[in-house]
């Protein structure tokens, strides 16, 4: 049985650089993403130190077989998928030219990725939010017998909101600056 190490992380779906670059670090110390189980808990393989980058692609659709094989083609090791996201990565010696280390060789492609996340990730969940959540606040906020209820209920719409506002500043940002390529 090989030795592992098992980290619990939170990255939101805006977050997905940030992520990317905490498991390049990881390798860096010799921590080689084995898999993930959802939905934040890390599995690392304990080995050697190395140079590695990884990225990750966002594709909740069927087929990840044959989409997962066109990237090991061009060098990339498939080594997790965890709620749509595919994570992908490479030995940065084999990195000849800064678009092989990149999945994506376009600006469009990444747009496409991102737009594809606020479509099928962002939107949905505005809609609980707004057609769910929002209506049922106001009902528990105006029953008079449950204060614990509203105090539970309002903290966690709050972190909803601040969920929603910061993944939805990061992904209008990074689409903004795409657009301009």
């Amino acid at each position: 049985m090989s030795n592992t190490k098992t980290f619990t992380r939170i990255f939101t779906i805006a977050d997905y650089e940030e992520e990317e670059n905490w498991l390049r670090e990881q390798s860096r110390k010799g921590l080689h993403l084995q898999k993930m189980i959802q939905p934040f808990i890390y599995i690392f393989e304990v080995g050697k130190p190395e140079e590695m980058i990884y990225r990750l692609d966002y594709r909740n659709a069927k087929g990840d077989q044959d989409y997962a094989q066109m990237f090991a083609d061009y060098g990339w090791e498939c080594c997790g998928k965890c709620f749509g996201w595919i994570y992908f990565r490479k030995p940065a010696s084999a990195v000849t030219c800064e678009e092989e280390g990149e999945l994506f060789s376009d600006s469009e492609s990444r747009l496409s990725m991102v737009q594809h996340v606020i479509q099928t990730r962002m939107l949905p969940l505005l809609v609980v939010f707004l057609c769910i959540l929002i209506p049922q606040w106001t009902n528990v906020m105006n029953s008079p017998d449950e204060i614990t209820l509203e105090v539970i209920f309002s903290i966690l719409m709050l972190l909803y909101v601040i969920l929603i506002l910061h993944c939805g500043r990061k992904l209008y940002s990074l689409r903004k600056k795409l657009k301009k390529f």
